[in-house]
């Protein structure tokens, strides 16, 4: 094994990493992580559009779990880089499965946040003989409903002074449907329009994942330069929630049935801006094989105090129920 050495000073080292392509001029970038023949585990990346990052590595035992991380189309080191064609909640689900058969994994559980929550529930709704548990962590459903919440609702509920930076940035008729003037702009094709409503959208949704926020204001001095790396996500976020997340309305709540069997643990934190306790709750009213573990004193980031721990620790918990799921 090349990275032999390498995995064992750091136990957290891919194993393997391909360039799997999965049709419609996508190829992603997918990793396996840990035990080869231990409990096969795939973990979904927020966004849309952040990609995989090394501390999600790290939430996996290696010793107990094969861990499976991949980019998302569009996202990461996947090909093309912010390509939104061919880019729909339904083709990430196929591609799911395309990675599953070509890793010859017959089942997994299923872990994500946030983004990742959502495709994880859409994945087992559609393929649940392929899923021995589900760990979630802040859920969100994909619905308009959530998004109205936390910048329509939230915003200006618990920081003013942000949500006036954000609508200053939108013309008087824009502002009667400001997240519709943001999804427009960001998507607009001319950089003098888009650069500068991506980057107050990708500011805003940082300070509302933050229990405390270094700042509260935003601060379009920071624009990166043009032609400097710019993140993806406010870019495909705009792409899935100006498309309703590719989903039929309440689709996630309303197909929740579809789990019954499935074993699931949800994360939450108590003080998560943009995806609350609320949500999480009636999901798991609709799936009662799911329980609710709150974080207090915790925002919507897994970065956030006390969020990491209580994921490895569910899935410690989860651990036998998915060996003898095997």
């Amino acid at each position: 094994m090349e990275n032999e050495a390498a995995i064992k000073a750091d136990p957290h080292t891919p194993l393997t990493t391909q360039m799997l392509p999965v049709g419609e001029g996508h190829t992603l970038y997918v990793e396996t992580v840990g035990n080869p023949d231990g409990v096969p585990v795939l973990f979904l990346h927020g966004g849309p559009g952040s990609g995989c990052q090394p501390s999600h590595r790290r939430l996996f035992d290696p010793g107990r779990y094969h861990a499976v991380l991949f980019d998302q189309r569009g996202a990461g080191r996947s090909t093309p880089h912010a390509q939104r064609s061919a880019n729909s909640t339904d083709r990430l689900v196929a591609d799911i499965e395309t990675i599953r058969m070509a890793l010859g994994i017959d089942r997994w559980l299923v872990v994500g946040g946030s983004w990742g929550a959502t495709l994880a529930i859409a994945y087992a709704q559609n393929h649940p003989d392929r899923v021995t548990a589900i760990l979630l962590r802040a859920t969100f459903l994909g619905t308009r409903r959530e998004l109205d919440w936390a910048f329509s609702t939230a915003m200006p509920h618990f920081y003013p002074r942000l949500h006036a930076d954000f609508l200053d940035l939108l013309t008087p008729s824009e502002r009667a449907a400001p997240l519709e003037a943001y999804w427009r702009r960001i998507l607009d094709s001319d950089p003098e329009i888009h650069r500068p409503a991506a980057f107050a959208w990708y500011q805003a949704e940082r300070i509302l994942s933050q229990i405390a926020p270094p700042a509260d204001r935003l601060d379009l001095s920071k624009l990166p330069a043009p032609g400097a790396r710019f993140p993806t996500s406010p870019f495909m976020e705009a792409h899935y929630f100006s498309n309703d997340c590719f989903l039929e309305p309440d689709q996630l709540l309303v197909n929740a049935a579809r789990l019954d069997g499935i074993p699931g643990r949800i994360v939450q934190s108590r003080y998560d801006l943009l995806c609350p306790p609320a949500t999480s709750f009636a999901l798991a009213k609709a799936w009662p094989d799911a329980n609710v573990r709150i974080v207090d004193t915790a925002g919507h980031g897994q970065g956030e105090p006390g969020v990491e721990a209580a994921i490895t620790q569910a899935l410690a918990d989860l651990h036998p129920t998915v060996t003898n799921g095997q």
